[in-house]
C-alpha cells in the first residue's frame, strides 16, 4: 500500500472520499435489531395519530343480538 505522501493530491482526495463514502454505508441502519425498528415505527405511527381509540360499540352490539336470540329461542320452547 502505497503512503498518502508518494501519491498527488488529486489522488489522494479521491481516494479519501471514496474511503468516506464506503463507511457511510455502514451505517445505513439506524436500528441494531428489528425490535428497535418496530418500537420506532409504532412510535412514529402513534404520534400521527394512525392508532386513535375511537369507541367500538361492535361488541355491545353483538352482546345484545346474542341475548335476544337466547330469549327468544327460551320463549319459544316455554
Amino acid at each position: 500500500m502505497e503512503s498518502i505522501g508518494r501519491q498527488n493530491p488529486q489522488a489522494a482526495l479521491i481516494s479519501l472520499e471514496a474511503a468516506a463514502a464506503s463507511a457511510r454505508g455502514g451505517f445505513a441502519c439506524l436500528f441494531s435489531t428489528a425490535d428497535e425498528y418496530e418500537t420506532a415505527l409504532i412510535a412514529e405511527r402513534r404520534a400521527q395519530g394512525r392508532y386513535s381509540q375511537a369507541p367500538n360499540y361492535w361488541p355491545v352490539a353483538l352482546f345484545i343480538g346474542c341475548t335476544l336470540i337466547v330469549l327468544g329461542t327460551a320463549l319459544l320452547f316455554a
